[in-house]
């Protein structure tokens, strides 16, 4: 994953994770949304066609659950492509909301 450059745009209630490969004019994004205090949902991840085979997707999901470990916070993983990295890293567990294989929710009061 040499050459992508990940940055994180944080707001109040939405943020984002945005992929940058070098030489290519496109980028890719992670979205999610606050929940709660200590409580994200990885809502979408998209990767335009231009990215597509980079790894730019992949290094998204690395780099929130990297941040969730070093931060403290939670996941629901609403976003299917975060459920399926999750599907081969069933060691996410200590982050996510729900087992791998388990579909998430959101009950009252942003919980899943």
């Amino acid at each position: 994953m040499a050459g992508i450059a990940i940055t994180k745009e944080d707001g109040e209630r939405h943020g984002r994770y945005v992929a940058r490969v070098a030489g290519i004019d496109a980028e890719a994004e992670l979205t999610y949304t606050h929940r709660g205090p200590g409580l994200i949902s990885a809502d979408h991840t998209g990767a335009p066609e231009a990215l597509r085979g980079t790894g730019a997707a992949t290094a998204l999901v690395d780099r929130l659950i990297a941040d969730a470990r070093a931060t403290g916070f939670r996941i629901i993983p609403l976003c299917p492509y975060v459920r399926a990295r999750y599907e081969k890293h069933p060691d996410w567990r200590d982050v996510m909301t729900v087992g791998p294989g388990e579909m998430p929710r959101i009950a009252a009061g942003g919980a899943a």
